[in-house]
């Protein structure tokens, strides 16, 4: 059985599996209170991942707008060419380190 830490108001915010501070309570493992704390964890971490995907499909559409001619690259705000220049260096170099495929 867990432990889980309550928030002010009542409801899980936290488990761990040691007894640890502010986790005194414990809880059954098939607790609907738990459960849902899981549930929506799991969906957090769900959105969280989709995010760095989504971040690489605005890179690439920022890449085709400019290629285009729609946008300039000089009418993106300075910090935007800042990280839009470090991801492509970071990425040239790291071009050949990642083998993915492998020789099969």
């Amino acid at each position: 059985m867990p432990y889980v830490m309550r928030d002010e108001k009542g409801v899980v915010v936290a488990v761990s599996a040691v007894r640890a501070a502010g986790f005194e309570e414990r809880l059954d493992s098939g607790s609907p209170e738990l459960t849902q704390f899981l549930n929506e964890q799991d969906a957090a971490n769900s959105l969280d991942a989709t995010d760095k995907d989504f971040v690489r499909v605005l890179e690439d559409v920022v890449e085709l707008l400019i290629a285009k001619g729609v946008i300039l690259f000089t009418d993106l705000p300075g910090s935007a060419q800042d990280k839009i220049m470090r991801r492509q260096r970071l990425r040239s170099e790291h071009a050949g380190k990642l083998d993915l495929i492998g020789e099969d």
